[in-house]
């Protein structure tokens, strides 16, 4: 069993090496948009691959213990947990390079507007994720539901930025172009936090045994 212990300790350590270099892209992505600095986002790109392969160290890790040790029903919860939380951290972090991939474009014209609802919106997206990490290292279920809470915030931040944004599309055609990468800029962040959202609905799982996804609870 103390075997068994360090391998769940193991997962846990490959687990949140990979949650921080999702962050490292997510705060890069971030920056390389507000400072329009494209070295960054090319970074940020090609580090995508470091956190696949990550993915699937954690990924064989996981059945490798399930195969060999039969883990009790608490364990269990854990090691599945952290099966479908991986994907999760893979997908925030192809989104934090789709991100990058839009900031690389709008680099090349003018500065449409000042940023002011995106960059809120990252941040929220950013702290998300970063509590659904600790929520899970922590066992916090309490965290896990303060986190997903915030998620109607994030929504409607969206839904705020694209009606400004689409007042500048009206304005002018000639805004349009720079107009949608922002909206999709915007989409990406939303959608990191439905990740962040859905770690904590895994996290909740772990600690109580209680499934909340698609019930009232969740949202």
């Amino acid at each position: 069993m103390r075997h068994f212990d360090r391998d769940i300790e193991h997962l846990k350590e490959l687990l949140l090496r990979m949650g921080a270099m999702v962050e490292d892209a997510m705060a890069e992505s971030i920056r390389a948009l507000l400072e329009r600095d494209t070295a960054i986002a090319e970074r940020v790109i090609a580090s995508d691959n470091a956190i696949d392969q990550m993915e699937l160290e954690v990924d064989a890790h996981t059945v490798e213990l399930i195969a060999k040790m039969q883990p009790a029903a608490v364990d269990l919860r854990f090691v599945t947990t952290s099966m479908k939380i991986t994907p999760e951290l893979e997908r925030i972090a192809d989104l934090a390079v789709d991100v990058c991939e839009r900031a690389i474009e709008l680099n090349r014209e003018p500065s449409l507007k000042p940023l002011i609802d995106i960059p809120r919106l990252a941040r929220i997206a950013q702290d998300m994720v970063r509590q659904s990490l600790d929520a899970f290292v922590r066992r916090d279920a309490v965290l896990a539901r303060a986190v997903i809470a915030r998620d109607d915030e994030v929504d409607m931040l969206t839904e705020q930025s694209f009606r400004e944004l689409l007042t500048y599309m009206l304005e002018d055609s000639r805004n349009i172009s720079r107009a949608i990468r922002l909206t999709f800029i915007g989409k990406y962040f939303e959608r990191i936090a439905d990740g962040a959202t859905n770690i904590c609905e895994m996290v909740v799982y772990l600690v109580e045994g209680k499934v909340i996804k698609h019930s009232n609870e969740s949202t």
